[in-house]
């Protein structure tokens, strides 16, 4: 449900701030949220308002602390719960950073649904950011299994975000109902509408627990798979107070129609949209979930969490393909560059755009300086590491000019590391991207440099810039 006109290869926000009323579920309590526009690579901060100093709350999968019938965070002293509905309609909206105020200890549940979310955000707009935004991939299947709840659940590698669920509660009511989604845009009009369910046993469970004192008859559909009395449904028109309570023909409590044949099946898929989005990374994957519950999804997200963290910076790593044309060789690099033999240390570029570059070094047994560098142990000096990614970083922000020609100069190293040797045969990738806009001459880059799927050196760069007339 994303806005056509917005880009997915970026992050986006809210356009304007909205609001939205409603009560907890829990507590019975009147919600209040804000939602507001919030600054790329924020996320989704939850802020509690009504508690001292509003601690926040970053909605991420480290911080749960409880997913009995829904899922809750928690930090900074502060906890949020039934937040799975709304992260959904986040996730199915293409917002990736916001910032939620809110006045309670839960989201409120309104009809059961995601759609009240979805519609407020799209009568607020979806506003593209500057900042791209990186989707990772999976390197293998990811699989969770849950012998005793009978769950399965696993992620594909896919070149997109596709979900399949299967619910089956043993119900002659239900039966086996399965519900999928291709793709993230079908998200409004296919699975935010569908309200969440209950069996009506447990629901006499939970009234007698006092555990749903905002719940509503109308905002969850009551699935009445076993015999009950007349007496039984008369206490739960009374607790609700409702004159008209009766199970229908169908097995649904209070003739509540449904909005799909399959709306449990649908709002099973909406939880595990909603919980996989406290990943906190966005991930392309095809998911399928049988039988999946809040326990089972938050589980699973952790896996898929670990595995991120595990592999991202292999995401990373630019892909160089020796057979592919540069696009500078080394006769053109030296146009650019004011570097001479033995002080010109790359060799050809292979990708750029306004922000960032590639180039390769080829590091041989030939080069001057192993021969009075660790004679007998060859390993290219870190300084020059550092030098080939400073003009790796020149060739980008060099202009092209007729009349002048450029020096660059450095003004600072930061955060330099070296994390692996350099040795002869080492083929170099050399990435550096822009930390901010080049002004008045000053760049700030961050710079990597990769051999193979390693990370052998990093450091952050500061350079000026220096035109002077052509001889």
């Amino acid at each position: 449900m994303q806005d056509e006109k917005c880009s997915k290869d970026f992050q986006h926000t809210l356009a304007t701030e909205t609001s939205i009323k409603g009560v907890g579920i829990h507590t019975g309590k009147t919600v209040e949220i804000r939602l507001k526009p919030a600054s790329p690579n924020t996320g989704i901060v939850f802020k509690r308002v009504d508690l001292p100093d509003e601690p926040l709350v970053k909605a991420d999968v480290d911080n749960v602390v409880d997913t009995t019938r829904s899922t809750t965070i928690e930090a900074n002293g502060a906890r949020i719960s039934t937040i799975e509905h709304l992260m959904a309609a986040l996730v199915g909206s293409g917002v990736d950073n916001v910032l939620i105020e809110i006045n309670a200890p839960e989201v409120p549940i309104l009809d059961g649904s995601a759609q009240p979310f979805v519609e407020k955000i799209k009568a607020a707009g979806v506003q593209q950011q500057d900042t791209p935004k990186i989707y990772y991939t999976l390197q293998h299947n990811i699989v969770f299994v849950d012998e005793e709840k009978k769950v399965e659940m696993v992620a594909l590698p896919y070149d997109g975000f596709r979900i399949n669920t299967l619910i089956d509660f043993n119900s002659p009511v239900l039966g086996t109902q399965h519900a999928d989604v291709k793709n993230i845009a079908e998200f409004g009009e296919n699975i935010a509408p569908c309200r969440t369910f209950c069996f009506f046993h447990e629901l006499e469970y939970l009234i007698d627990h006092n555990l749903i004192k905002g719940g509503d008859i109308n905002n969850a559909i009551v699935v009445v798979d076993k015999p009950v009395s007349k007496e039984q449904v008369q206490r739960i028109a009374k607790v609700f107070k409702k004159d008209n309570v009766k199970v229908n023909e169908g097995g649904i409590l209070n003739n509540l129609d449904l909005r799909f044949p399959n709306e449990p099946a649908r709002h099973k898929l909406l939880d595990v949209i909603g919980d996989l989005a406290l990943v906190g990374f966005p991930f392309k994957a095809h998911i399928i979930a049988n039988r999946p519950g809040h326990s089972s999804n938050i589980k699973f997200a952790r896996k898929i969490k670990e595995h991120i963290k595990k592999y991202k910076y292999k995401q990373n790593i630019p892909v160089y393909d020796p057979s592919k044309p540069p696009i500078y060789d080394v006769h053109a690099i030296e146009q650019k560059l004011p570097h001479r033999y033995p002080f010109l240390l790359i060799d050809k570029v292979i990708e750029m755009d306004e922000k960032h570059i590639v180039a390769i070094k080829n590091v041989t047994y030939n080069e001057p300086f192993f021969q009075g560098h660790f004679p007998g142990n060859c390993i290219m000096p870190g300084v020059l590491q550092v030098e080939a990614l400073a003009q790796t970083g020149g060739i980008l922000t060099i202009p092209d000019d007729a009349d002048y020609e450029y020096d660059t100069y450095f003004l600072k190293i930061d955060n330099c590391k070296f994390k692996n040797k350099v040795v002869p045969g080492d083929t170099l990738i050399l990435k550096m991207e822009l930390s901010r806009p080049v002004r008045r001459g000053i760049c700030e880059m961050k710079g990597t440099i990769f051999v193979g799927d390693k990370v052998v050196a990093e450091a952050d760069l500061v350079a000026q810039i220096v035109k002077k007339p052509k001889v």
